[in-house]
């Protein structure tokens, strides 16, 4: 009988908030972004004392945090890569997650005792490319996201290199995301930290008969919504048997630049899903909160990428959306009285008195309660909270933790 290995829950933190959160809300693991060589120039990326307070935050959590510095360097781009390296060992990474040969080798060779992980930008798709990786140094490979659930059970049978894949998140359009769109659209080079998702923008889609002048079928009314080449979002919630079975050891979640709402979200359905599934196999069944709860997060439609077949239109965005998340962010829990029963709340987004809002957190813990009493910083009653970050207070139902959430419908 195959042992099967538990896997890792690997979620993304734009910033040291996010990154506390996702540690908090189940993830096992943290990827990053430092202050040079990653593909998310506007993404909070860490200075190296954000980094320390990180690792030791992970290290009390027995948690890992992975910096990606991931950028295709041109000349003179990889100055500075060996510091860099050492910088991240010295303060405990336990691992970078890199796509240029020229980095990698500057990495093994400057910075020995780091450990590197190949970037999905290296589009590896087969086992005799995780060898050669391996070879080379690297323990950990990141699939991209074109390979098969059928490719990675036989990438599985060939090698023992660990294998990372995205179970979660946005999709790029382009081949494992090495895309030019945004270098020729807005002059900012996607593969080296400026991406502006060219493919996401609204375009006019026109008919161009030979000989004759372009029409623009979106003004005349025969098609109702302008164009894109976006991409669906990826969801395997439903298919986590299949990825535990065939040898995945680190469910990677896709969203640095998400809110915490996303982050705590994710990773609280994914932890639960493996936890159960690991618990006992036998009769997992993947369970229709779960679906329903990723469902409260702001995304895009959900699709299975190419694990199963070949992306078609339906999983492009085109036109209206066909589901779209009804739940905000409304809330974080700063302090709970238990003796009164009253939670001190920030505020992310108004809410108010009557309001049916839902209140949950790590372990995948929820409730739902009507709003009856709030009072602001200076004990007056108040009937709205309208104000970004305002602090207020309020009598709940159940108790409630530091870091618990709250969100309500639109």
């Amino acid at each position: 009988m195959t042992t099967l290995k538990r896997p890792e829950v690997l979620a993304p933190a734009g910033t040291l908030e996010k990154l506390k959160v996702a540690i908090r809300y189940g993830a096992d693991a943290v990827y990053i972004g430092g202050n040079a060589f990653g593909l998310r120039s506007r993404a909070g990326n860490f200075t190296y004392e954000e980094m320390e307070e990180a690792v030791a935050f992970a290290k009390e959590h027995d948690a890992k945090i992975y910096v990606a510095a991931n950028m295709v360097t041109h000349e003179g781009d990889a100055v500075g890569a060996g510091e860099f390296f050492r910088e991240l060992r010295e303060v405990g990474i336990n691992a970078v997650i890199v796509s240029d040969p020229a980095l990698i080798e500057i990495c093994i060779t400057e910075a020995p005792g780091l450990p590197v992980h190949l970037s999905t930008q290296s589009s590896a798709t087969n086992f005799e490319t995780l060898e050669f990786w391996k070879e080379e140094g690297l323990e950990r490979v990141v699939l991209a996201r074109e390979v098969s659930m059928a490719e990675v059970a036989e990438i599985r049978k060939n090698t023992d290199v660990q294998i990372e894949a995205f179970i979660h998140g946005a999709m790029c359009i382009s081949y494992s995301g090495r895309c030019t769109l945004s270098n020729h659209m807005s002059q900012r080079d996607a593969n080296r930290g400026g991406c502006s998702q060219s493919c996401r923008w609204k375009y006019g889609l026109f008919e161009m008969p030979f000989g004759e002048e372009a029409r623009e079928l979106t003004d005349s009314g025969e098609v109702s919504e302008p164009f894109s080449m976006s991409a669906v979002d990826m969801s395997m919630i439903e298919h986590i048997p299949d990825l535990i079975k065939n040898g995945v050891d680190s469910f990677k979640i896709e969203g640095r630049m998400k809110s915490i709402h996303y982050v705590s979200t994710v990773s609280n359905v994914y932890k639960a899903a493996v936890d159960s599934y690991m618990e006992d196999p036998e009769n997992y069944v993947c369970k229709q909160e779960w679906i329903d709860e990723l469902w409260k997060v702001a995304q895009r439609e959900l699709a299975t990428g190419f694990y199963y077949q070949t992306p078609s239109e339906n999983e492009q965005l085109f036109g209206k959306r066909r589901k779209i998340p009804v739940h905000k962010f409304i809330g974080e829990v700063l302090a709970y009285d238990e003796v009164t029963k009253i939670a001190t709340i920030r505020q992310r987004n108004h809410f108010r008195l009557g309001d049916e809002v839902e209140f949950y957190g790590p372990g995948f813990k929820h409730f739902h309660q009507i709003l009856t009493q709030m009072w602001n910083e200076e004990g007056e009653s108040i009937e709205k909270a309208p104000n970004a970050m305002m602090i207020v207070t309020m009598p709940v139902e159940q108790p409630v933790q530091v870091g618990d959430m709250i969100r309500k419908k639109k």
